[in-house]
């Protein structure tokens, strides 16, 4: 029951903190449209946040397509996609454990 729990507790974790990664990303998006003064604390924060992420997507594709920059959606999708497949497989995992039941057993 205390594994169950904490495979549970993991993967809210993890949705929790992909959710507020998407979030982020959308705001950083969002205020490029605007022209931030560069010095403001919030949008210096934001692209530390961001520029790891942006980095990886660029270096394998050219996500720009005329004046429109999809790197924010391409990151958004595989974070989507992470957390469904990640979120799921541990709740999954947490599920199929019982009390009574033992890894072994299943394969023998």
């Amino acid at each position: 029951m205390t594994l169950q729990n904490f495979l549970l507790a993991l993967a809210e974790t993890f949705s929790m903190v992909i959710n507020l990664y998407i979030w982020i990303i959308i705001i950083s998006a969002l205020i490029t449209w605007v022209q931030p003064n560069p010095y403001n604390p919030i949008v210096q924060i934001l692209n530390r946040l961001t520029s790891p992420a942006y980095r990886v997507v660029k270096k394998f594709i050219n996500p720009v397509f005329g004046m429109v920059d999809l790197t924010p959606l391409i990151i958004i999708l595989t974070l989507q996609f992470l957390n469904i497949f990640l979120v799921r497989s541990l709740q999954a995992v947490a599920y199929g454990i019982t009390q009574n039941s033992c890894f072994y057993c299943y394969w023998h």
